[in-house]
């Protein structure tokens, strides 16, 4: 990954700021069942996958994923005595992803349970309390708690003219102060 020394600034800049409560965060039990719940689902046996749509929740210890679709890639099959165990998780559409403290949204995500890192991608906005950062791609080490948002990525969503624009490759925030008496 290529970043130009501002964008590396602003992320330092961001997550020193977030600090505190980002990176003290708990560690994530990915070891925990995930729990999910969707107005269908499609079993592809054949292909190792399950598709659910319609208004979908992933939980997993104290992370909520929720989006309009999730495809669960998954390894072993579907036999009694067996149950398959999930690797990757691709979700599309008003993905938001909730953590204690922490709320992101997207376009589009990626949880690859075997690096256990959440990847999203699309019009991504990190909120922490009063502060707020936006950017192209959010990246989130659950083992670590550390997240990291850069400017690349998919364009933002599309305008009320239909079509998609594409940031200038910069992340932006706000943060918020101490209020003096």
């Amino acid at each position: 990954m290529i970043r130009t020394a501002l964008p590396s600034f602003v992320v330092t800049a961001a997550l020193l700021a977030l600090a505190g409560p980002v990176l003290a965060q708990a560690r994530h039990d990915s070891n925990a069942p995930i729990d999910f719940s969707a107005n269908a689902i499609e079993l592809q046996d054949k292909a190792n996958r399950a598709v659910l749509t319609g208004g979908v929740t992933i939980r997993q210890s104290t992370m909520t994923m929720t989006a309009d679709r999730v495809t669960v890639a998954y390894t072993g099959q579907v036999t009694a005595g067996a149950s398959p165990q999930a690797s990757r998780m691709d979700a599309t559409g008003n993905v938001v992803v909730t953590r204690p403290d922490q709320t992101a949204r997207s376009r589009f995500a990626v949880y690859d349970v075997g690096t256990r890192i959440v990847t999203m991608i699309g019009g991504v906005r990190l909120t922490q309390g009063a502060n707020t950062l936006t950017g192209g791609r959010l990246s989130i080490n659950l083992d670590t708690g550390r997240a990291t948002i850069d400017g690349s990525g998919v364009g933002s969503p599309a305008t009320p003219g239909g079509t998609v624009t594409q940031g200038g490759g910069r992340v932006t925030g706000r943060f918020s102060v101490p209020k003096r008496n």
